[in-house]
């Protein structure tokens, strides 16, 4: 070692020739790296530089494993909810009941009118399953029920503006008052099957289409009576009740009446004759809702 005096003492000088030859030396053992001269130590060499892949390997499968809980969690709630609403709303049978087209709809409403020269009233089947309405006239539907619906609110509400006589609440009084005699009559029919114990595959939807055609005819009746007073609202609401008995007859004894239909002709019993009289009440039914929703709107 050297020593260098100066005035305050002495002060050792370590000597860096030792450390530098240490450090370009050829042998190859140098077990650490100086960092003396640069401030700072250079970056861990290896796999660890890549980001931690020991959390990595541990988050990845954690993360797939997440996901696919959630994905099954989420499956198992949309099949719970899809099963729930259809059993109380079924959704696949409403869209049958909504295929439709233009063809189908102008057929339709011309049936309603003018039933009287329709000759065959059976529904098609294909493998034992009904066929669309789009392809079958005498198919019930809910497309023309629901717009008839729509369009009697809308006529009532022209009737009684044109009468001075037209609110907001009235109107909603009005189409209130039509679903709940709608509804009432649905569940009429649907006691009296039960009473009656008749084993038909007439649904509650099918009754609801049967009992939303009237709209068609009371929608007739206002809209001439609007047009041409009163005589015109009781003559064509006349005949569209009329129209309405013939299709309602025609139509459900096929359904209620599905032994005498196979035969051609009444068969004898206190059975067949209950739901004869049910199949006349029934069609007896819709001329009488016809007028009393109606008949307030022409004066």
């Amino acid at each position: 070692m050297d020593y260098t005096a100066n005035q305050s003492g002495f002060r050792q000088q370590p000597n860096m020739r030792l450390r530098n030859s240490s450090v370009d030396g050829s042998d190859g053992s140098q077990l650490f790296e100086d960092t003396s001269g640069t401030g700072y130590s250079n970056p861990p060499a290896g796999p660890q530089a890549a980001g931690f892949p020991a959390q990595s390997i541990l988050s990845d499968p954690m993360s797939n494993l997440a996901m696919a809980y959630g994905s099954s969690l989420a499956s198992q709630g949309r099949e719970m909810v899809d099963k729930n609403l259809d059993r109380f709303i079924p959704i696949s049978k409403l869209k049958y009941y909504f295929a439709v087209d233009t063809v189908y709809v102008g057929k339709k409403l011309g049936l309603l009118v003018f039933p009287y020269m329709h000759e065959n009233w059976e529904v098609s089947y294909q493998q034992d399953t009904p066929v669309a309405p789009r392809f079958d006239v005498n198919a019930p539907d809910l497309y023309i029920p629901t717009m008839g619906f729509i369009t009697y609110v809308l006529v009532a509400g022209l009737a009684l503006g044109t009468q001075n006589r037209f609110s907001p609440e009235l109107l909603g009084v009005q189409a209130s008052s039509a679903l709940v005699w709608l509804i009432i009559e649905v569940l009429a029919v649907l006691l009296s099957l039960y009473l009656v114990t008749v084993n038909t595959d007439l649904t509650t939807i099918d009754l609801l289409a049967f009992s939303g055609y009237k709209y068609v005819g009371m929608i007739v009746g206002v809209v001439a009576g609007l047009m041409f007073g009163k005589p015109a609202y009781y003559l064509s609401l006349l005949w569209c009740c009329a129209a309405i008995f013939v299709f309602m007859i025609r139509t459900l004894r096929l359904k209620l009446l599905s032994e005498a239909a196979a035969e051609g002709r009444l068969v004898r019993g206190a059975r067949n004759q209950l739901r004869m009289y049910l199949t006349m009440s029934i069609a007896a039914a819709q001329p009488i809702f016809m007028y009393w929703l109606t008949y307030h709107l022409i004066r």
